[in-house]
Formats: C-alpha cells, sequence, structure tokens
C-alpha cells in the first residue's frame, strides 16, 4: 500500500523529492502518512478534498482485499 500512495503522490506533484509516506501498523490496521512539499498540498488534496478522498478510496480497497484496515493522514 505505501508504494501506491507514494506512486500516486509522485504522479501529482511538482517536486517527487519532498513525497514521504510512512507506514504505521497496529494490529490490523495500518496508518500511512503522507508527506508533501507545502507548495503541492493542494494538488494533492484537491478541489473539495476530491482527489485525498479518491486516494483514501484506492488505499481502504487495496487494504480490504488483503483482509486490513488502513487509513491515510495526509500531514
Amino acid at each position: 500500500m505505501k508504494e501506491l500512495v507514494e506512486y500516486i503522490a509522485m504522479s501529482l506533484v511538482d517536486d517527487p523529492s519532498q513525497v514521504k509516506v510512512t507506514e504505521i501498523t497496529e494490529g490490523s490496521s495500518t496508518t500511512l502518512e503522507l508527506i508533501v512539499a507545502p507548495e503541492d498540498m493542494g494538488r494533492v488534496i484537491g478541489k473539495n478534498g476530491r482527489v485525498a478522498n479518491a486516494i483514501r478510496t484506492l488505499v481502504r480497497v487495496v487494504a480490504a482485499k488483503q483482509g486490513q484496515r488502513a487509513n491515510l493522514d495526509i500531514l
């Protein structure tokens, strides 16, 4: 899942070197923390949060197929 979020975020931002994804696992639940450059936050979040919600949906679907739960936090 971490690689998926990295790939999507790097495709969206102007400065892919600033993309960092941290994976925190607690039992069957995983939290992914996405950090991007401040000037790229708008691209990752999108209008009314649509891009962020789409990424979160993809993460949840991949996690469900693996029998886990996952959340994405954009810091």
